[in-house]
């Protein structure tokens, strides 16, 4: 009985640990989430019951990769909310490695850049490793079909972190009109290209 009993514990917690270190593929369904944004009020997908689909889009403050795109995260909301996928930032990276990217510095910098999109903190950091997210920015687009959600596009945001008026292809953009239009993304998958993520150390 005590082995049954140590063999089901011990096959609950791969599945708990697989779960946690799950990473998504083009294709996949998405489960939900709950994490706090920089008003302390938890966010979740599920609220946005209007929406068609979600830019997520892992960043931070403190990586100079991501600090390049923030202007052209902030415009990827503005050009895309209204038509019905929004820009959902989550910052996952561990504080006591990177302090400029605590909870506290999270609200100045919404505040400062004047954010029209969620900032959510993954203190636990299982959205990532949940997701896959390797670096900052790593954009992940989502679109609904039958109620659930469904990974559409994973990588970068365009093909010039320097200078994105020399940007000529824009890949979540693309995508998103593709999928306006009720067809697939020509291109699903492309290397997200930041700083690494930041994790805690075991």
């Amino acid at each position: 009985m005590k082995t049954k009993t140590l063999i089901g514990s011990f096959i609950l917690s791969l599945f708990v640990i697989s779960a946690v270190q799950a990473q998504y593929k083009v294709g996949d369904v998405v489960s939900d989430f709950s994490l706090k944004n920089v008003d302390s009020k938890n966010v979740s997908l599920a609220q946005y019951s209007s929406a068609k689909g979600f830019i997520v889009v892992f960043t931070c403050n403190t990586c100079p990769f991501a600090m390049k795109y923030e202007s052209r995260v902030e415009q990827l909301n503005k050009e895309f909310s209204s038509k019905g996928y929004p820009v959902v930032a989550i910052s996952s990276n561990d504080t006591q490695a990177k302090p400029g990217d605590s909870f506290e510095e999270m609200q100045k910098k919404a505040k400062l850049e004047a954010y029209t999109f969620p900032y959510l903190y993954d203190e636990s950091q299982d959205v990532a490793k949940r997701f896959g997210a390797t670096n900052t920015p790593h954009v992940y687009v989502l679109a609904k079909e039958g109620g659930k959600l469904v990974v559409k596009y994973i990588g970068a945001i365009d093909n010039n972190a320097d200078d994105a008026s020399k940007a000529d292809k824009k890949y979540v953009a693309d995508a998103i009109y593709s999928l306006l239009d009720g067809k697939a993304p020509s291109i699903t998958a492309t290397k997200a290209i930041g700083c690494g993520i930041k994790w805690k150390k075991a």
